[in-house]
């Protein structure tokens, strides 16, 4: 089947994801400096969270626009990553709404890990239908990175029971690494767009041929 409904679902349920996450937002109860402080840590908790669903929106893109078809599989896959996604702004307001208690914090990381495995179930999925041959399978190669990050989560989870503030420091850390553009996918989607461009151009010089 085509990958269009699987994107457009996808996109919707991220949108509303960062809706609610706004929602959960309290303005000051005092209109003054001191008040603005109040909140501040909601807010900074407020843009991690939504840094790391922008990060799984644009790599989520990026993994997509390297295959044209999907199967039921890798529906099912992207439900799972869409579940654990879903969980994002529970555990942001708990770890909020507890000012940062181990426990909370530890959930929150158990969260970020979920998601990362969930992202690591649907990419090995769409390369498994695409095959470890094809521009998809050669982008993702063994994954250093991904299995690195899921390490450094479930790190992070474990020592948030020892000193919270250094778990939401690792969590940080890597909510700015995975920022910067996965140049693997980067430039596979540069080459199959040249190759589109190559491809529909030999066509064109086909049809005038034959006219001639």
């Amino acid at each position: 089947m085509g990958k269009g409904r699987l994107e457009a679902f996808s996109d919707g349920v991220i949108a509303i994801l960062i809706t609610i996450m706004v929602f959960n937002l309290k303005a000051p109860q005092q209109h003054t400096w001191d008040g603005l402080m109040d909140i501040m840590p909601g807010v900074l908790t407020y843009v991690l969270s939504f840094v790391y669903l922008g990060i799984y929106w644009s790599n989520h893109h990026h993994l997509l626009q390297l295959t044209q078809r999907v199967n039921g599989g890798v529906l099912w896959a992207n439900l799972h990553l869409l579940f654990w996604l879903s969980l994002i702004p529970v555990a942001t307001a708990w770890m909020h709404e507890s000012e940062f208690v181990d426990l909370p914090v530890a959930i929150y990381g158990v969260v970020l890990f979920c998601c990362s495995v969930a992202w690591w179930i649907l990419q090995t999925t769409l390369v498994a239908q695409d095959g470890k041959g094809s521009r998809l399978g050669g982008a993702v190669g063994i994954d250093i990175k991904g299995k690195a990050s899921m390490l450094a989560y479930l790190f992070g989870t474990l020592v948030a029971f020892v000193s919270p503030w250094f778990a939401i420091t690792v969590y940080s850390i890597l909510a700015v690494v995975w920022l910067v553009p996965d140049q693997r996918f980067e430039r596979a989607v540069v080459e199959a767009q040249r190759a589109e461009v190559a491809r529909q151009e030999g066509n064109v010089g086909h049809r005038r041929s034959e006219e001639l």
